[in-house]
């Protein structure tokens, strides 16, 4: 029964969305990297710039491995940005890097939605590492006493699913401030801050899609504990 449950016809759809916004990201990522900025500025640099004139200047810039794992990380107050976008010009890049800045000044900020989500983050970490486990372990064992884990983990996972949701204003937000700063400061024209609001809608798109699939994911689980009554 379990192997021919319905309801994974459901994650057809958003399997497919995340395969989109991952081709999306990565051909719009791939495309803005060919096309330097007009200022010439590095990623880098422009992000040093923005920072130091702004409420997040107390964040040091490193650079990280890997490709697309530009991140800010609000415990030890670094930025770090990614091989491929470190030391480019690039429309892209500085797009990335100043949308990471805007995750810096939301700290700085206490922006409520990112107070929020790092406030939910230690139950939906949790939730994301036992709410299957336990699921299947209810699912296995049948009824009765079993069912109560399946309501154990679909709570968990409710909390996973609410981190998703609440991350979705954060990346908005930052893309805005990102933008906006680009404007302002004069590292991108016109037509060049176009380029990046693509690679920066590009990225949201991932971010939608995980919360697409972790909805669903709760959906099923709902779905299969209320057949088991």
């Amino acid at each position: 029964m379990f192997y021919y449950d319905w309801t994974l016809w459901l994650l057809i759809p958003a399997l497919i969305f995340a395969l989109y916004a991952q081709s999306k990201v990565k051909s719009t990522f791939a495309h803005f990297s060919r096309m330097t900025s007009s200022s010439r500025l590095t990623a880098s640099e422009a992000v040093s710039e923005i920072l130091k004139y702004s409420p997040a200047s107390n964040v040091r810039v490193e650079k990280v491995s890997g490709h697309l794992t530009d991140h800010y990380d609000p415990r030890t107050r670094v930025l770090r940005l990614s091989e491929s976008v470190y030391n480019s010009p690039s429309i892209a890049a500085l797009g990335v890097a100043a949308h990471e800045a805007g995750h810096a000044i939301q700290h700085a900020q206490s922006y409520g939605f990112l107070v929020a989500r790092n406030a939910i983050y230690p139950i939906a970490s949790l939730g994301s590492n036992l709410a299957f486990p336990l699921f299947f372990i209810g699912l296995i064992f049948g009824s009765g006493r079993a069912n109560i884990l399946m309501d154990i983990a679909i709570l968990l996972f409710t909390g996973a699913v609410a981190f998703t949701v609440i991350t979705l204003p954060v990346e908005f937000d930052a893309s805005r401030r990102a933008l906006a700063i680009l404007r302002e400061r004069g590292f991108l024209n016109a037509r060049e801050l176009e380029g990046a609001r693509k690679v920066l809608r590009a990225a949201a798109l991932t971010y939608v899609a995980a919360t697409a699939m972790a909805a669903i994911q709760l959906l099923r689980m709902i779905l299969i504990r209320q057949s088991r009554d």
